[in-house]
């Protein structure tokens, strides 16, 4: 059987699921990739070399398979023809399938069932607990036109490869002061939130200081003048995406005087200098340790970790007003 053969035999499936359709919804997906299975069973029941498995892998992709053919099954209740499908990693790959399909039923609206070609459908990635793919029929460009790369190429790469080609699209859809959350380079590491969101103000004094230190690391921007606007959003923005931190106040984690005086003298001078001045220790330790994806995120560029407090010295001079923090701070550099 060929693919115009195979492609003509959807065309009957989806037209005899969507007569049962317009009689009766389908009302649950597995209910609906069952009937899918059967239909397709029948059609196919003319020629004996072809069978498809009754007692499939739970979380086997795709869905169906018929020797080099595959088809993978969404439904909705909803009047759409857009659903979130497989994981990227595709760990249950049936390996003999070579051209997956995507057979549809859209119970919403006016039911209908249509197929169409998967990676053609495939039109965005959705990043969760496991990256996955979003699928539509009848979308005007896919994923993968995108990403320059075809579905084929994309599925053989390791993990670390594919994810480099995601975050690349991801990034490119980024709105103005968006980041995001995950940026780990290597299949080994782990960006996972707590489950739970922890308040700034419940954390101990050493962790204020720890993570104070990689924000200020990550955004020199704060050096800038009180009245630049935004100047702390992404302060805010990397404790609540990568460590489940909310601030309320992001200005007083440098500016409060608990912060940049707490012996409370009459010394003067700057309190955003004074705040930094108190962390730079744990300032040349986050240098040191984090991971260098978070540097080429929100720096732009990759640095050594040795070079990463004379980089930041240099943007926050480029930054400040009325005075330079290179004079006041890392003297012992």
């Amino acid at each position: 059987m060929n693919q115009t053969e195979f492609e003509q035999i959807l065309d009957t499936v989806c037209k005899k699921l969507t007569d049962e359709a317009k009689i009766k919804t389908f009302q649950k997906a597995d209910q609906f990739e069952n009937r899918v299975r059967d239909v397709l069973r029948e059609s196919l029941k003319s020629d004996p070399s072809i069978s498809i498995s009754t007692d499939p892998h739970p979380q086997a992709f795709p869905d169906i398979a018929i020797g080099q053919f595959g088809v993978e099954v969404k439904f909705t209740l909803n009047d759409t023809w857009r659903s979130v499908a497989n994981s990227v990693l595709e760990t249950n790959r049936i390996e003999e399938v070579e051209k997956v399909y995507l057979v549809f039923g859209k119970m919403g609206g006016n039911p209908e069932v249509c197929w169409g070609d998967y990676e053609q459908s495939v039109i965005h990635v959705r990043t969760s607990h496991v990256p996955r793919f979003e699928v539509e029929l009848f979308a005007n460009r896919s994923l993968f036109d995108l990403m320059k790369i075809t579905y084929d190429e994309f599925r053989h790469l390791p993990m670390e490869e594919k994810m480099r080609h995601i975050r690349a699209y991801a990034r490119s859809r980024l709105n103005e002061g968006e980041r995001l959350w995950w940026l780990e380079d290597t299949p080994d590491a782990e960006h996972s939130l707590p489950i739970q969101a922890r308040l700034y103000t419940s954390l101990s004094l050493k962790e204020k200081k720890r993570l104070r230190a990689e924000a200020v690391l990550l955004c020199p921007g704060i050096v800038a003048s009180s009245r630049s606007r935004n100047k702390y959003n992404d302060v805010v923005l990397y404790l609540l995406t990568y460590h489940g931190v909310i601030a309320h106040q992001a200005r007083d984690l440098f500016s409060a005087g608990s912060v940049a005086n707490p012996e409370n003298d009459d010394a003067g001078g700057l309190y955003i200098e004074r705040a930094l001045k108190l962390i730079e220790n744990e300032m040349k330790e986050a240098a040191l340790r984090m991971d260098d994806a978070l540097f080429v995120e929100y720096w732009g560029e990759s640095v050594r970790p040795e070079q990463r407090i004379r980089r930041w010295l240099e943007k926050a001079d480029s930054l400040a007003k009325n005075w330079k923090p290179s004079k006041k701070l890392f003297l012992s550099l």
